[in-house]
């Protein structure tokens, strides 16, 4: 941890307030007509979620923590723990399946995924933009439907159920995004 005064506070830092770690998403100094200048930042607690507002006198001091984006694969799940191999010294590190949310369907083995470290403690996870998935039923095409407007529902692979256009058939394989679980074409 490295000390800094409040008025070099820029959004994305992270940093230690009150036991908690925050990321800074903005922050405005204002200077009032009479007295000092303050600093007024809207922070978000890395762990609950939650959105905070503080205000610090601009010679105030704060701990700033060093965060870092590092590339991991994974290997395996293990419990409730996700396995994780970093590539270059094949160290391996536990992270909670929690990380992920929704989104841990799209996790797939050998998959190389975006960690964010703080002080060497993965925070964040994030998962390619879109993955490749097979169709595994899909709804027959209702005629009169046209591939402009309507879309069916689909049962892909992994669990997870989408929207995918009429001539999307069972066993195709089609892209979708990780975010939302969208479709997003029909893989080639």
């Amino acid at each position: 941890m490295a000390k800094m005064q409040a008025n070099q506070m820029r959004a994305g830092m992270v940093i230690e307030f009150e036991g908690q770690r925050y990321t800074i998403l903005k922050q405005n100094i204002m200077i009032p007509g009479k007295g000092a200048a303050v600093i007024q930042v809207e922070m978000r607690n890395v762990k609950s979620g939650a959105k905070k507002d503080q205000r610090w006198r601009t010679a105030d001091t704060v701990e700033r923590l060093e965060t870092a984006d590092e590339e991991f694969t994974f290997s395996y799940m293990d419990g409730e723990q996700l396995v994780l191999m970093h590539p270059e010294t094949f160290e391996q590190t536990h992270v909670s399946k929690d990380i992920l949310g929704d989104r841990l369907p799209f996790l797939v083995e050998g998959m190389t995924v975006q960690v964010r470290l703080i002080e060497g403690e993965p925070v964040a996870m994030a998962l390619p933009e879109s993955v490749v998935l097979e169709v595994t039923e899909a709804d027959p095409v209702v005629k009169g439907q046209t591939a402009s407007s309507s879309y069916k529902p689909a049962m892909l692979s992994n669990g997870v159920k989408t929207m995918v256009p009429p001539f999307v058939t069972s066993g195709d394989k089609i892209v979708v995004k990780t975010e939302d679980a969208s479709y997003v074409e029909r893989a080639k």
